[in-house]
C-alpha cells in the first residue's frame, strides 16, 4: 500500500503557507500591503526555514508535514494579529477560508488519484506489468526511456500530477531493489510529465495561447 498521507499532506499543506498572497489579491476587500512590513519578512523567513526542513527530511528524519504545519500556523497567527490590530479581522477570515478551500480541492484530488493507484496495486496490475516487462527482456535503460515517453504523451490528456503518480508507481514496482534507478526514473517522469503538458496545446490555457 502506498504511504497515502505522506504524499497528500506535505504537498497540499504548502497552500496554507501563502496567506500574504491571498490577502494581496484583494479577495477580502480592504487589505494591507505587508510586502515591506516586518511581518512580511518574518513570514518569508519562516517559509524558507520550513522549506529547508522539508528538503532535509532524509537527514533530519522529520516528517514533511510537521515543519509545514508549524510554519503555516505561525504565519497565519502573525498575519491575523496584524489585521486585527488594524480592525480588519474580516479580511483575514476571507483569506483563511480561501486557503482552506484551495487546500481541500488539492487534497481531495490527490486522495482520488492515490485511491485509484492503490486499487490498481491491490489488483496486482503493477505486478503484472512488472512481470511482462521483465519477461520482455527490457533493460533499466529501456524502461527509463519508455516510462518517460509515456509520461510525456499522457500528461496533456491526464493531469501532470496523476501521470507522475501513475508512472512512478510503475517504476517502483519494476525496480524494487534498485533505489538509484527509481530515483532517476521518477525524476525523468516528473520532467517528462511537465514537459508534455507544456509542449502540447492541450496542456493548459497558457500553452494554448503560446501555440
Amino acid at each position: 500500500m502506498f504511504p497515502l498521507f505522506r504524499v497528500l499532506v506535505p504537498a497540499s499543506l504548502f497552500l496554507l503557507l501563502l496567506p500574504i498572497t491571498v490577502l494581496a489579491s484583494g479577495g477580502g476587500g480592504e487589505t494591507l500591503d505587508l510586502t515591506k512590513h516586518t511581518v512580511g519578512y518574518i513570514s518569508l523567513l519562516i517559509f524558507a526555514i520550513a522549506y529547508l526542513l522539508v528538503m532535509a527530511e532524509e537527514v533530519t528524519h522529520l516528517r514533511k508535514s510537521k515543519p509545514v504545519l508549524m510554519a503555516a500556523g505561525i504565519i497565519w497567527i502573525l498575519i491575523a494579529a496584524v489585521y486585527a490590530s488594524h480592525d480588519l479581522p474580516h479580511a483575514a477570515e476571507v483569506a483563511i477560508r480561501h486557503n482552506i478551500l484551495e487546500y481541500a480541492e488539492l487534497f481531495f484530488f490527490l486522495l482520488v488519484a492515490m485511491t485509484y493507484i492503490n486499487a490498481m496495486e491491490e489488483r496486482l496490475i503493477f505486478q503484472t506489468l512488472r512481470t511482462r516487462l521483465v519477461t520482455a527482456g527490457l533493460t533499466y535503460r529501456q524502461i527509463f526511456w519508455i516510462t518517460g515517453a509515456l509520461s510525456f504523451v499522457i500528461s496533456p490528456v491526464a493531469d501532470n500530477l496523476t501521470t507522475a503518480l501513475l508512472m512512478c508507481a510503475v517504476i517502483m514496482a519494476l525496480g524494487k531493489d534498485n533505489k538509484r534507478f527509481i530515483l532517476l526514473a521518477c525524476i525523468n517522469i516528473v520532467v517528462a510529465a511537465n514537459a508534455g503538458g507544456a509542449f502540447s496545446p492541450f496542456g493548459d490555457i497558457t500553452t494554448l495561447m503560446v501555440w
